[in-house]
This record gives structure tokens, C-alpha cells and sequence, in this order.
């Protein structure tokens, strides 16, 4: 018996960035909860736009935001992670060198920070994710608490990610990537699944008692840690690998579909 469901967001609910979800979704949570099932959103989004995507159940679901990082049920805080700040620093300042064609983005548990005169970034961030943000000159002048620090370059950042980024500090941190224009770092600690680990444990629930759904390289731990694990057939090839099960892709509704048959049966 399913008594947990958790699923990514970009890419694999909806499409990158979209500020919005589905009526028909919106209403198949809603009979989940009803039915004393815990649905969980986990993203690498911050938490005030997975609340924006959700903002019609918010205060109902539990939100794993930033990769785990963070983590909030109705209202509150349950777990915060906070990086180090002497790799915040030094990969700040690496990822710096990279900034005449990429925007950096610094997370904290309140919003993030942001460095960018990239008036194309900054819509993007306030109309297309619906994110909290300040802009700063120097975000490591600022006093945060900080729980992520992300990378993003237009249409894709996966050959400076994968070959030059993700192995320069995934030794150090959680170093990942969040789809094809982000890369993000964390603790060494953050990582979906040990999030999804920490909400069977808060809501005494089994791994076999768990559905997962995700599509990219930050959502593996989820597949891991979820008897039901689904990769959406737009997913990347080791996703599929570690998901016991394919569904349809976001633009089929995929996860909609799965859920919708877990309700009706």
C-alpha cells in the first residue's frame, strides 16, 4: 500500500521553469491527501517557487526544496542543511570566471541572491520560476545562511558541468546537474533521497510504502529510496536505470496518469 507519493518538478511534472501546474494534478493530490496519502514536491527549485507551483494545496503537501537542502511542512522549517562557507566561498569565486555567459544564483533558507545585470536571468527568475530573490553586488558580502549555490547558462551547461564543474568539488560537496542549464552544489550531505529518507522517517513510512517520479541526475536518490520508483520516458538514460519502472513523459502527463491509477485502484 502506497502512504507516500514524491515527485521532481522540471522536466518531470511540467516543463523547466514553469510557474504552473495542471488543474487535473492539482485535484489528484488533493484525493491523495484525502485518503491519508503524503504527497511530496521535491525540487531543486527554492522553496517560494515549488509554493507558487503548488499554491493551491501548499500548506498540504511536504516540500523538499533546493535537492533536500531544505524542508518544509505546513509552514515550517523541518530540516535546513547549510553548506560550508569555505566552499561557498571558493566555488563562488570559480564559478565567477564563467560569469560573462552564465548567472550564478546563492540560496538561502529566506529567498536567494543574486549577482546578475541579466535582465533576461532576472525575468526568468521572477516570472518563470516565481522566485524570492534579492540582487546584490556581492553575495558574499551578505549575511546568509547559505544551502545552495547554483550555476545556469541558457540552453545548456552540461559540458562545463559534467567535464570541468562536478568533478573539481564533487569530492567536497554535492555537486550535480539539475537539468541541462543548471549545475548545483550543496553539503556533501543533501541529496533527494536522503530528503525523501528523512520524510518516510518524520511520517513513519517504509521505502515499499514510497512512489517516486523524476527525470534527471538529482532525482537517482529518490529512484533508490522508493519501493515504486518511476523515471518519465523523457528522463535521463540513468535515471531510467535506476527507476524500476517507465511512465509517460511530462507532456503525456505521466505522473498524473501513474497517480491517477494508484487513487482509482
Amino acid at each position: 500500500m502506497i502512504k507516500l507519493v514524491a515527485t521532481d518538478i522540471d522536466g518531470t511534472l511540467i516543463k523547466d521553469s514553469t510557474p504552473d501546474l495542471y488543474p487535473e494534478m492539482v485535484k489528484i493530490v488533493r484525493e491523495l491527501i484525502a485518503q491519508g496519502i503524503v504527497f511530496c514536491a521535491a525540487s531543486g527549485r527554492q522553496y517560494d517557487s515549488i509554493k507558487n507551483v503548488f499554491r493551491a494545496i501548499e500548506e498540504d503537501i511536504v516540500v523538499i526544496a533546493e535537492n533536500g537542502a531544505q524542508i518544509r511542512y505546513q509552514g515550517k522549517d523541518i530540516s535546513v542543511t547549510p553548506m560550508k562557507r569555505e566552499y561557498v566561498e571558493a566555488i563562488i569565486k570559480q564559478l565567477r570566471e564563467y560569469n560573462r555567459n552564465c548567472d550564478i544564483v546563492v540560496s538561502t533558507p529566506n529567498g536567494c541572491l543574486l549577482e546578475s545585470t541579466n535582465k533576461e536571468f532576472i525575468d526568468l527568475m521572477a516570472f518563470g520560476y516565481r522566485n524570492r530573490f534579492t540582487l546584490v553586488e556581492d553575495v558574499l558580502a551578505e549575511d546568509a545562511q547559505i544551502i545552495k549555490v547554483s550555476i545556469y547558462q541558457k540552453e545548456s551547461i552540461r559540458e562545463l558541468g559534467e567535464n570541468v564543474l562536478i568533478p573539481a568539488w564533487e569530492d567536497k560537496v554535492k555537486a550535480c546537474m539539475a537539468g541541462d542549464e543548471w549545475v548545483d552544489f550543496m553539503d556533501s550531505s543533501v541529496d533527494k533521497g536522503h530528503a525523501l529518507a528523512f520524510v518516510q522517517e518524520y511520517f513513519g513510512i517504509k521505502k515499499e510504502e514510497t512512489m517516486a517520479f523524476g527525470d534527471n541526475h538529482n532525482d537517482i536518490g529518490m529512484m533508490h529510496q522508493a519501493g515504486e520508483s518511476y523515471a518519465v520516458e523523457n528522463a535521463r538514460k540513468e535515471v531510467k536505470q535506476a527507476a524500476k519502472y517507465i511512465c509517460p513523459s511530462y507532456l503525456e502527463k505521466g505522473v498524473y496518469q501513474v497517480v491517477k491509477s494508484l487513487i482509482n485502484s
